[in-house]
């Protein structure tokens, strides 16, 4: 795909969505009549599995071992998916169609992670949930799980993986992580994991201008937001930042209603186009947000994180709303998935729709260009401390040079790009220790570790780049 920059810390203010699993940033046809209605005039297809039965039927009666027959036909419809060499189609059982529905209504346990399996390893699909104990101990996208409690990852179903990972409220779990060359350690407090998609909150030092930001677009998100508008226009918001940072995506039925919102009637919110080149598209109209328009000045931040329908909705305000779209180029991914219930609780995600924007772009790989960049700093990309070991005076590791580099973010006289724990190290984590009223060791254990990135996460939201710049183009339009 490409390279992606992903922030550690800033989850305290910009990470998202789901559950144990999930290939991220997908679009879902829920509840879209005219896409059932299409499929319904579709003739019905026949093929030629013989050669599967005559396996099939070979296996059972002949294979001299135990024989699960479920798992055989399981493993038969992974594979169909799998041959499409398409990452967001896919068959799910039980376990992880259950997983999905989860992800997108109600409330869990666990650690609010989205896990799929790459190259026969759990890898984290998507930025964490908001928030939640996985945002907060730094996992990000495309982190490896190698192993869950000192147990090895590797020759296990992603299933096994999940069940181990999600737990009971205040329990903990131990993750070893590979993220690059770097392996660390991850210690994580597992807890109820809301799926509220929007949260809204007037500016403190511009009480005129609202921030909303969405997690991802589930199955109430519309209603939140027009709820979340609704209260903040009460308490005087005359202007909008919607927030889309690290939203992955989710149900295309209600992005469209809430583009409609933003948008003049008969204003175009998306296109589609079928495997038969055949083009539909969506305009803004009353029968999609009931008559609720936002009219005042309003802009969107993205980032490389916010997929699928996150594109879709800042794609719609840029170019139907010529509304101003801040941050980095978006992830890239224009096409839409179905969800079909195959009646034994399992379900198949396919690709059934490209998506393009409202001028005809097909953004799929590209990604969604901003109006304005702007971006955090560079120490915001920076790796959490690994809590497998304390680091001391006299090491030197690339854990080392992280740290540092943590460390020179916060103000600190270091060497950012040393890998040594020099005397500088210990003496900025002396002062850092005693500004914090931590036991004074010159060495980073686990609660210096926490230390540091809880002020660097609050470093980072003090020199949002984008945010700001969100401010100053509201004050011109205002003015």
């Amino acid at each position: 795909m490409k390279d992606k920059r992903q922030i550690p810390y800033s989850q305290y203010i910009i990470s998202l969505l789901c559950v144990g699993f999930l290939v991220g940033g997908s679009c879902y046809i829920y509840f879209d009549h005219r896409y059932q209605a299409a499929l319904a005039n579709e003739p019905a297809r026949t093929s030629d599995l013989e050669k599967v039965d005559r396996l099939y039927n070979e296996i059972v009666n002949n294979y001299v071992g135990d024989v699960d027959e479920k798992k055989l036909i399981d493993g038969a419809l992974k594979g169909m998916t799998e041959a499409l060499d398409d990452p967001y189609s896919s068959y799910l059982n039980s376990p992880e169609a259950d997983e999905l529905d989860q992800s997108l209504a109600g409330s869990f346990e666990g650690i609010g992670a989205t896990m799929t399996m790459v190259d026969d390893l759990p890898t984290v699909a998507q930025a964490p949930i908001e928030g939640s104990p996985a945002a907060k101990s730094g996992m990000k996208t495309d982190d490896v799980i190698l192993k869950v409690d000192n147990e090895e990852t590797k020759g296990k179903t992603l299933a096994q993986v999940v069940s181990k990972i999600r737990g009971k409220k205040g329990t903990t779990v131990r993750l070893t992580i590979s993220r690059g060359k770097e392996t660390f350690e991850l210690k994580i407090k597992r807890d109820t994991i809301p799926v509220a998609t929007v949260n809204g909150t007037i500016d403190k030092d511009n009480p005129a201008v609202a921030s909303i930001k969405i997690s991802t677009f589930g199955e109430n998100t519309y209603q939140e937001l027009q709820t979340a508008i609704k209260k903040l226009r009460a308490q005087g918001a005359k202007s909008f930042v919607i927030d889309l940072r690290q939203n992955p995506g989710g149900i295309l039925d209600q992005v469209r209603k809430m583009a409609s919102m933003f948008l003049d009637n008969g204003k175009t919110i998306v296109n589609y186009e079928d495997k038969k080149g055949n083009r539909t598209k969506d305009i803004a109209a009353k029968s999609l947000d009931d008559g609720f328009k936002v009219t005042e000045p309003t802009v969107v931040l993205v980032d490389e994180g916010s997929a699928s329908a996150s594109e879709i909705f800042a794609a719609a305000l840029k170019e139907s709303g010529n509304k101003k779209i801040i941050g980095t180029k978006t992830f890239g991914k224009g096409t839409v998935q179905s969800l079909t219930d195959l009646q034994d609780k399992s379900e198949i995600k396919l690709t059934v729709l490209k998506w393009l924007t409202p001028n005809g772009q097909w953004i799929h790989k590209k990604g969604l260009e901003p109006s304005i960049k702007a971006d955090y700093p560079d120490y915001a990309y920076l790796l959490p401390i690994s809590r497998d070991k304390v680091l001391k005076l006299g090491e030197a590791s690339p854990v080392v040079k992280n740290a540092n580099g943590l460390l020179k973010g916060l103000g600190y006289k270091v060497d950012a790009d040393s890998s040594d724990y020099s005397e500088q190290t210990k003496t900025a984590v002396v002062n850092l220790q005693t500004a914090a009223k931590l036991p004074v060791t010159g060495e980073i254990d686990e609660k210096t570790a926490d230390e540091i990135e809880t002020q660097l996460s609050k470093k980072i939201a003090e020199n949002d780049q984008a945010y700001k710049t969100a401010l100053d183009e509201l004050q011109k339009e205002i003015k």
